[in-house]
């Protein structure tokens, strides 16, 4: 295999809040408008000289999508869960492909964007089918809920007393079924969306692929984008400005630079929940584990000064 230039190429995963923040409307003004304050900052990182791999969380959009499925099914019959992620991918894509495109020619750089449905390989055998974990889609009556199981042998929890919601497997990413095209259109000076809520999980047989109904956390999804394609840095925007020990408590203490072995003795001691900073922690220790130079985790807004080392938490090697 040829090497490859990655010096310089940030992997820069986008939370939902970057897009559809908690409390906010949805509506498509909001997106954009938020989708473009974000873009602003990545076009002015992309001015200093560093590359950009983008990829994006879907929640709670392609939550949405599938609860249009279900409103309307006597109509038009409803898609899978990898057809609705494909589609999550493409609406999102757009938006942040379009927002980047103007904010890079507003400061007279002629690069083209372009946004890729990805594919994510996934085991057959991942323990997560036989456990599925994920919330998605909308709330359901008990009633319904078991109706729903009976018809369509989903598994119903109840989320938080809110209603009942179909849970499905999140199983761990293998690879990048598009990673060769992605260093391609990287190689040729495009910025590249890819990976857009996790990816579309794919199972292999036989050399070939077929979709299956699952969710891959979108920030092992990055690591895993950042390793194939030989990033040098991650960057995971969040809604908060730095990982904190004791969260949520008067003796929190953010963590400004950390080592893996220090990341790696909090993160096994518990200090971080697996449903809110877990994940993170746990593709940031894959990711310098894997051989990546460092990891950034900050608040959307904070890009820049987090880059230059004045905000979030950067995660390197011992």
């Amino acid at each position: 295999m040829e090497e490859r230039n990655t010096q310089g190429l940030d992997v820069i995963a986008l939370g939902g809040n970057a897009i559809i923040p908690a409390g906010g409307t949805g509506k498509i003004e909001e997106q954009r408008s938020l989708t473009a304050a974000t873009m602003g900052q990545v076009a002015d990182l992309i001015a200093s000289g560093r590359r950009a791999l983008l990829t994006h969380g879907n929640g709670p959009i392609v939550g949405n999508i599938m609860e249009r499925n279900e409103a309307i099914k006597n109509r038009i019959a409803p898609m899978p869960l990898d057809v609705c992620g494909a589609d999550s991918q493409g609406g999102i894509g757009y938006m942040i492909q379009q927002a980047l495109k103007n904010e890079l020619h507003s400061r007279s750089i002629q690069k083209q964007v372009v946004s890729l449905v990805s594919q994510v390989v996934v085991a057959a055998d991942d323990e997560a089918f036989d456990h599925p974990t994920k919330p998605i889609g909308p709330f359901y009556t008990n009633e319904k809920a078991r109706e729903l199981e009976c018809e369509k042998n989903w598994k119903m929890v109840n989320d938080a007393d809110r209603g009942f919601r179909r849970v499905v497997p999140s199983p761990q990413p293998l690879k990048i079924v598009e990673a060769g095209v992605i260093l391609t259109l990287l190689d040729s000076g495009v910025v590249v969306i890819a990976v857009g809520g996790g990816g579309i999980p794919v199972l292999e047989v036989d050399e070939k692929l077929a979709g299956v109904e699952a969710v891959i956390d979108k920030d092992r999804a990055a690591a895993v984008l950042a390793v194939n394609t030989g990033a040098d840095r991650l960057i995971i925007l969040t809604n908060v400005a730095e990982v904190y020990t004791g969260f949520g408590t008067p003796d929190r203490k953010a963590l400004r630079r950390v080592t893996l072995q220090e990341i790696e003795a909090l993160h096994y001691s518990g200090e971080f929940p697996p449903g809110s900073m877990g994940p993170k922690i746990e593709a940031a220790m894959d990711f310098i584990r894997s051989g990546g130079r460092e990891v950034i985790i900050s608040h959307a807004e904070m890009l820049l000064d987090a880059c230059k080392g004045s905000a979030g938490t950067h995660i390197v090697p011992g």
